[in-house]
């Protein structure tokens, strides 16, 4: 689970629907990608940084750090 990426999503007052429109992808891929299922393509990991307000490099660094993720003060807004 993306523990982060729900944290910030949920801050900025989003819900799935919302970021996956934002995105321009299915519902249901999103969700895969929030709950850990499913690894973005750049185009998207992009999208999704942009629309939460996030640096999407943070989906492809070593995840097995939680503390490197942004939490909702860390993260930047584009």
């Amino acid at each position: 689970m993306r523990t982060w990426l729900k944290e910030l999503r949920v801050q900025r007052g989003l819900t799935h629907n919302s970021v996956a429109e934002k995105c321009e992808i299915e519902r249901a891929y999103y969700t895969m990608i929030e709950s850990g299922d499913r690894t973005p393509s750049v185009k998207v990991a992009k999208s999704i940084g942009d629309a939460i307000g996030f640096d999407w490099t943070i989906f492809f660094e070593n995840q097995g750090n939680e503390m490197k993720h942004p939490s909702g003060n860390e993260a930047t807004t584009s």
